[in-house]
């Protein structure tokens, strides 16, 4: 049987929708990126997505594993931040949504509490962090490594940004190789990270990348692995070990 996969998502106004009927304009609708349930389906997993409302123990009692989805920035409140910085792109403030917060943080402390397998994803990375008490990095220089791509999907493009080192003995090294090279799509990054993460990957300028969970199957990555043409290593990971999880939840109800 295949393990079901809960994926995060976030809410946002119909009235920001295309092609659709205007007399909705005043409701909310669920947006999840089809790259991630696309790839978690060719690793050979069952894609779940998740609402707000969705965010008890229960849920996680009966999903094999987490991913925990790219977006907007995490409220500052949080881990001790200033107010947010305006846009890299121009224009407004980065927005905050405290319910998506409140709901992926929860979803990660009883994921983790479980023991079921997550990877988060960029917004999802820091969201982890934050989740076990660690803190960000309000905003990267606009100096050196291009973090920030203003280049459209970040990895529709024959070159990637920038390259990351990653520390031998660590799951993002047996996954991923004592080198990889990768999309960037962020302007926050990991600053101190949270209880019990270490840091296995980072960019040439120290930026972090990659955290993870020595003891538990639990993996942070800064970049967008769903955008990439091929199915990179951590979605195979995330299904194998969600098959464990749920091969021991067969035989616990034995």
């Amino acid at each position: 049987m295949k393990p079901v996969i809960a994926i995060t998502g976030r809410r946002i106004s119909a009235e920001s929708l295309r092609d659709v009927d205007s007399r909705w304009a005043a409701c909310q609708a669920d947006m999840f990126w089809a790259e991630v349930s696309m790839k978690v389906a060719e690793a050979g997993g069952i894609p779940v997505e998740l609402p707000y409302e969705a965010a008890g123990p229960e849920i996680i009692a009966r999903v094999d594993a987490l991913v925990v989805t790219g977006g907007q920035d995490v409220d500052p409140e949080l881990w001790g931040g200033p107010p947010p910085e305006p846009s890299p792109t121009g224009g407004q403030m980065l927005t905050i949504d405290r319910r998506r917060d409140d709901y992926e943080i929860t979803l990660v402390h009883h994921a983790v509490a479980r023991g079921i397998p997550v990877l988060g994803i960029c917004r999802g990375h820091q969201v982890l962090n934050v989740a076990l008490d660690g803190t960000l990095i309000p905003h990267l220089s606009d100096r050196g490594i291009r973090h920030y791509s203003l280049a459209g999907v970040p990895d529709r493009r024959p070159d990637r940004e920038h390259q990351v080192d990653l520390d031998a003995g660590t799951l993002a090294a047996e996954l991923y190789g004592s080198r990889c090279r990768v999309n960037s799509w962020h302007h926050q990054a990991v600053d101190r990270p949270g209880e019990g993460l270490v840091v296995s990957g980072r960019a040439p300028d120290g930026v972090v990348e990659a955290i993870e969970l020595p003891d538990q199957p639990v993996l942070g990555l800064q970049w967008h692995p769903e955008a990439s043409v091929e199915l990179e290593p951590c979605f195979p990971w995330l299904v194998e070990q969600a098959r464990v999880t749920a091969a021991n939840d067969t035989v616990a109800a034995r």
